[in-house]
């Protein structure tokens, strides 16, 4: 592709501008997909030379530290009680006694039965005091899965801990040489209220995205290399066990388990899905703004009245909005029972497709009616942006004769994208995730014959969040399969946002508006 000097640009007219904007954005993909690669290897770099430095920063430490340095290595905090630091030594002392205590109670055991995840299960056993066979319980691979994930997210807070006690004794030896005095208990309580505030403060919630979110993530990623179904529940019917890339074998190659070409299902859902979250955005996006300009335009009354009349779709709870219109547009539902009785039907419409298996008309019809719902939300959006866009660019517009399609062109929606980018990123990432509308109103269905073999019953609309869904119900309930598809889910929005993310104007000209 051609690549224009800004004067030569400038010269081009506006079609051919658009057409070199388009084409620059799609080549620069590539680019941007090789800068990203580029990046993760930078930072395995980066990451291997950290760890090199602090491993001889670890040797040094131990080869130059006076005897109470060294002794620490093995007895944590017992630098810092030597020197007097009695809470720093207490602090670091009780917390590798109660990972010795763990390891050996507990994390042993689940770590040692982590490799096979369980080695005994259900099984029937002869009891001699009622005369008969009883099925007796063994191992339960969930919990040795989550508690050995556990017990290696401790080891390595271990580790970090064991590092920081270390680097605290040669921080101490370095303060004595030089003269000074160290820090008591009462000076490091005092600085966790004053000047550590902040990391006061973050404790407690980082202690808990680590406990509630990167947890259950790594949880629901390990999940994908294993056989974890209906069949396998790891305690009741039957242990799971690991089983490598077999499951991600199935799901991408186009001859998967029982004949099924899951890599054709994935794919057909995920171009759905993409041509959702695209309409879904952009319809929303640009109608609520017309709205929200329309609402505050000059000379219109009433105006918080129409803001109410819009939030009030806000208001209603979706669960209930979405299955009463879900109803409205049924076969014998009220909209078609109008249409029949004013004669401009012979027939009812199949709006959601039960019987034409095309999947044409519920994919409009649920990118229709998400307008319904998401205008609302970003008329008041816009409303906001709008009313701090300075009155001067109007009126300069204006007296040097723009039309109006001119200043919604060149001032309006220029600003609305430089400062709703980031949002409008996030509510593309957001739709693809969009659950409630399409399970409401179609509960994913027409089912789609070609991809019905596949597991959870494929309808046309379904998202990749919706087959997610209903792999894991019923009595097979392949949780692996739901957990691949999880995992690939988020590669496709994380490739997509962080490609989109680097190329927005309001990442890489954040001055051009203030």
């Amino acid at each position: 592709m051609r690549h224009y000097s800004d004067l030569e640009y400038l010269q081009l007219s506006k079609g051919r501008k658009f057409g070199y904007r388009l084409a620059s954005f799609f080549t620069g993909i590539p680019k941007a997909i090789w800068g990203f690669i580029k990046k993760i290897g930078l930072w395995f770099k980066n990451a291997g030379l950290a760890i090199g430095r602090e491993a001889k920063d670890i040797v040094t430490t131990f080869r130059d530290g006076d005897w109470k340095t060294k002794l620490s290595y093995l007895v944590m905090g017992f630098g810092c009680l030597a020197r007097g630091q009695i809470l720093r030594g207490i602090l670091f002392l009780l917390f590798e006694l109660v990972f010795i205590f763990y390891m050996v109670f507990w994390g042993a055991h689940w770590l040692s039965l982590l490799p096979s995840l369980g080695h005994i299960g259900p099984h029937e056993e002869y009891n001699a005091v009622l005369d008969s066979y009883t099925t007796t319980y063994g191992d339960n691979s969930f919990k040795i899965l989550l508690y050995g994930v556990l017990t290696i997210f401790f080891i390595i807070a271990f580790i970090y801990t064991w590092r920081v006690n270390v680097r605290q004794n040669k921080i101490a030896e370095g303060i004595l040489k030089s003269g000074k005095k160290l820090k008591s208990g009462r000076d490091d309580l005092r600085s966790l209220v004053d000047d550590q505030f902040h990391k006061t403060l973050l404790a407690l919630p980082t202690l808990g995205i680590l406990v509630f979110t990167v947890l259950p993530i790594v949880f629901m990623i390990l999940v994908a290399f294993t056989n974890y179904d209906g069949a396998h529940d790891g305690y009741i019917s039957n242990l799971f066990s690991w089983v490598g890339l077999e499951n991600f074998n199935t799901m991408l190659s186009w001859t998967g388990g029982g004949g099924v070409n899951y890599a054709a299902t994935f794919g057909e859902i995920l171009g759905w899905t993409l041509i959702w979250a695209f309409f879904a955005t952009f319809t929303n996006y640009f109608l609520g703004m017309l709205v929200a300009m329309a609402i505050n335009k000059k000379g219109i009354r009433l105006k918080k009245m129409w803001r109410t009349i819009l939030v009030m779709t806000i208001a209603i709870p979706q669960f209930i909005s979405l299955l009463y219109v879900s109803k409205l547009f049924a076969k014998n539902g009220i909209v078609n029972g109008i249409l029949l009785d004013l004669g401009w039907i012979r027939q009812a419409i199949d709006f959601w497709g039960t019987t034409n298996h095309n999947g044409l008309l519920p994919r409009v019809m649920v990118i229709l009616i998400n307008i319904w719902i998401g205008i609302p939300y970003l008329m008041l959006i816009a409303t906001g942006i709008l009313m701090n866009i300075p009155a001067d660019l109007y009126e300069s517009a204006k007296i040097d004769g723009a039309s109006g399609w001119k200043q919604y062109t060149k001032i309006t929606l220029p600003y609305m994208l430089f400062i709703t980018g980031p949002y409008l990123l996030t509510s593309f990432t957001g739709n693809m995730n969009n659950f409630n509308v399409i399970y409401l109103l179609t509960g994913g269905g027409p089912t789609n014959a070609a991809a019905s073999g596949a597991a959870g019953s494929v309808g046309y609309t379904d998202l990749l969040i919706t087959w997610l869904f209903k792999i894991t119900q019923g009595a097979e309930s392949k949780y692996y399969l739901a957990s691949v598809v999880g995992i690939l889910v988020f590669i496709v929005i994380a490739v997509i946002s962080l490609i989109v993310y680097n190329v927005l104007p309001s990442v890489k000209n954040e001055e051009d508006f203030q």
